[in-house]
């Protein structure tokens, strides 16, 4: 299990994920943009938004740091566009984990499977830390 750190980015993404590849003189990883997600008819991806990276990473200093884009309308504010994401082989555990920090929070995304992870769920605390549960084997 690992915790890592997720920032957020308004449409600017790519652009960041280039600058900090250069200064910490890490190779680029695969990018995932919003279009290359399998279509869901309950939640179609706005035109503009299907370049937006819905997912990469770079390897920095020995960790990994995810990188995304949001949708837009979907505020980011400077300061407070980090997420941390908890990485564990455990099902068992994340939904442990996940029911627990629900309590008088915010679910943005109930925990279940998804086309990248084998379990999966986002919320935000009721202190407002935002946190990702992700099954490491598909994340």
């Amino acid at each position: 299990m690992g915790i890592e750190v997720y920032l957020n980015f308004n449409g600017n993404c790519r652009e960041a994920v280039e600058f900090y590849a250069d200064a910490f003189q890490t190779d680029m990883q695969q990018i995932m943009t919003f279009k290359d997600a399998p279509p869901d008819p309950d939640f179609p991806i706005p035109e503009e938004a299907k370049n937006r990276i819905m997912h990469t990473y770079l390897n920095i200093c020995g960790n990994r740091v995810m990188f995304s884009d949001t949708l837009p309308g979907a505020p980011v504010t400077i300061g407070n566009n980090i997420t941390i994401t908890v990485m564990s082989n455990n099902i068992d555990n994340l939904k442990s984990y996940f029911e627990k920090l629900k309590q008088g929070g915010k679910v943005g995304m109930e925990i279940q499977e998804t086309f990248w992870s084998k379990c999966y769920g986002s919320l935000t605390d009721k202190f407002g830390v935002e946190w990702q549960l992700s099954h490491a084997d598909k994340a």
